[in-house]
């Protein structure tokens, strides 16, 4: 089968490193990636624990498709109680490294403790070991970690995933990053990395990754990229990515802008495709390059691109003259409207900076936006910033903001408490748009009434890639129909999520489609129904770990703003977010109580007592 049915178990605390068998009972009942590695963390710490303590789980799991020819076969997940918001953490990436490590005959890495000084774990094959960081990569960033540990093992394929100087310096929302620029992005996953002094893991595998049924694999991998190759959805993100999303909530009036005051961006013509396409065109210096793939993709909605070289920003810095992972959807929205900024090639400097610090630019743009409000309104003072002007619109602000942010250096280490902390510190915590303590994605929950409901329910805190309301919030559908809606593609997604492709295929294929290629891969007898079940059981897993580690159902809830402040403009005008119509409704499908605690019978239907 595709697993190899091996963990590797590294415990810091005595800098030992061994292999364990993986608990195939609970593969069955949580199949893999997100699932089976939130079944490892429920079972195996105190969900009471600090983050940022040396008792808080670190786990690194790919999933049974993950390093196979299925498509988009390449992700992984870290889960880990979240540095960001103390809800669990379930932060995914694409790239090469999840792939590799499946190669390397690995299915799972559980870091247990803290080493006394900061090291890194390398991987080849079945030899797994502990190394010093030292000065040799403690302190630097995560383009000079992964070029250092390549070249001090002689291997360039070596597949690498660190944290950068945001995650030595414990900001809130520091990411882990593999290949360069792909990332393992939300919660604070990289501060809890950084607080064990693991700087680093560096895979190399060769022993491949073999399936239960090679043929029947072979069948179900070919008739699913047979609809995926020709479709229309993946022609659109191989030639624009994810960034065209912003004329659509722009013209929907659904983009959070200046920290969510309006929710539409009078320079959002600047920013987006046809702004880049445009400017290409016309003085031939390309800010958009080309398109980049993860590990067995054929989509290839990541983007390549290069800054003008004599903005501001890069005077005089030969190092982001290169060529580098370019600005996304989520990245543009919150280092664009969300600051006010119409600046795209500051925009791409900051995103630059938070891929090579480790840094997730959804949340450090809403948490420069909420400072900027904080400023606005007096709350912060030139005195608080260093005489940084934090100004709604300011490409300075934003280009200083995330170089501060990035060495957790000045203000910087104010901006790495996240939005939450940031405007409790201040005395203002309304002006925080989060959820459980994460910050919003792109867009705003008054357009998108499904989405505020994915947002408050979310067990990770606000997140745009747990459920599927886009199609009925762009479509206009009826209030009522959101609670089942969410509470079905929240199912669903974690399914997908436990599998170790990506959600994008998706929007071609069918949940038979994916149990096709499981079944084939692993045996067990795989379905889509039963997927959905396992998708279930997933989120009362995770319901459950939140609720031990201390929210209950009042974390539930939507900032003040979105819930009592009407949209300015778009199709939302005039109106708020209509959670307490939603929830009831949406608690009543889960099968929770009316404090949103799963009910005994729930958890028995889902084998879970």
């Amino acid at each position: 089968m595709a697993w190899h049915e091996k963990i590797l178990r590294v415990d810091l605390t005595k800098g030992t490193c061994r292999a364990e068998a993986l608990n195939m009972e609970w593969a069955a009942q949580y199949l893999g990636s997100r699932g089976l590695a939130s079944k490892y963390l429920a079972e195996e710490m105190d969900p009471k624990a600090d983050p940022l303590g040396p008792k808080n789980v670190l786990i690194f799991a790919p999933g049974p498709l993950t390093g196979t020819s299925a498509a988009t076969g390449g992700r992984y997940a870290v889960i880990t109680k979240g540095a960001l918001t103390g809800a669990v953490a379930c932060s995914n990436s694409g790239g090469y490294w999840g792939g590799e490590l499946r190669l390397a005959g690995w299915d799972m890495i559980i870091v247990t403790g803290k080493a006394k000084k900061p090291v890194y774990l390398n991987i080849e094959n079945d030899k797994a070991e502990l190394l010093s960081a030292g000065k040799f990569i403690w302190g630097q960033s995560v383009w000079e970690t992964e070029a250092r540990i390549k070249e001090r093992h002689g291997d360039t394929r070596i597949r690498v995933a660190s944290i950068g100087r945001a995650g030595e310096t414990l900001s809130r929302y520091a990411c882990i990053v593999n290949d360069l620029d792909r990332a393992a992005g939300r919660s604070g996953v990289g501060a809890v990395m950084g607080s064990k002094n693991l700087k680093a893991i560096a895979v190399r595998g060769t022993s491949g990754v073999q399936v239960k049924d090679a043929d029947a694999f072979h069948a179900a991998v070919t008739a699913a990229r047979a609809k995926l190759d020709p479709s229309a959805d993946r022609a659109g993100l191989a030639e624009q990515g994810t960034i065209s999303m912003l004329e659509i909530t722009q013209a929907f009036g659904s983009l959070p802008t200046r920290n969510n005051r309006d929710v539409q961006f009078e320079g959002s013509d600047k920013l987006d495709a046809a702004a880049m396409a445009a400017r290409r065109r016309s003085d031939g210096r390309a800010n958009l390059l080309t398109n980049r793939a993860c590990f067995s993709c054929t989509i290839g909605c990541g983007r390549v691109s290069r800054m003008d070289p004599g903005h501001f920003a890069i005077k005089g810095n030969e190092r982001y003259k290169q060529a580098a992972g370019g600005l996304e959807y989520e990245s543009i929205y919150a280092l664009g409207p969300m600051v006010g900024v119409d600046d795209i090639e500051a925009a791409t400097y900051a995103n630059y900076i938070c891929n090579e610090e480790g840094m997730d630019p959804i949340s450090f743009g809403s948490t420069l936006a909420a400072a900027m409000e904080l400023y606005d309104i007096g709350a912060i003072t030139d005195a608080d910033t260093g005489g940084l002007k934090l100004e709604f619109g300011s490409a300075e602000a934003l280009v200083k903001g995330v170089e501060l942010a990035g060495l957790g250096e000045g203000f910087g280490a104010d901006l790495g408490l996240g939005a939450k902390l940031l405007c409790e510190k201040y005395g203002h915590p309304d002006l925080a748009m989060v959820v459980k303590g994460q910050e919003f994605p792109g867009y705003d929950g008054r357009a998108m009434q499904g989405m505020a409901l994915a947002y408050a329910t979310s067990n990770r805190g606000a997140c745009h890639l747990k459920a599927d309301p886009y199609g009925d919030d762009f479509d206009g559908g009826p209030i009522e129909g959101k609670a089942k809606i969410v509470y079905e593609s929240q199912n669903a997604v974690a399914a997908i999520d436990s599998t170790g492709i990506c959600l994008f295929p998706m929007a071609v294929w069918d949940l038979n489609d994916v149990a096709a290629q499981i079944e084939a891969a692993c045996g067990g007898g795989w379905t889509a129904d039963r997927l959905v079940e396992t998708g279930e059981r997933i989120w009362n897993l995770e319901r459950q770990f939140n609720l031990a580690a201390g929210l209950s159902g009042k974390d539930d809830t939507l900032p003040k703003r979105i819930l009592k402040e009407a949209a300015k403009s778009g199709s939302a005008k005039g109106k708020v977010a209509e959670l307490g119509q939603m929830l009831p409704a949406y608690y009543e499908l889960r099968g929770w109580d009316d404090d949103g605690v799963p009910t005994t019978q729930t958890l028995q239907r889902l084998a879970m007592t």
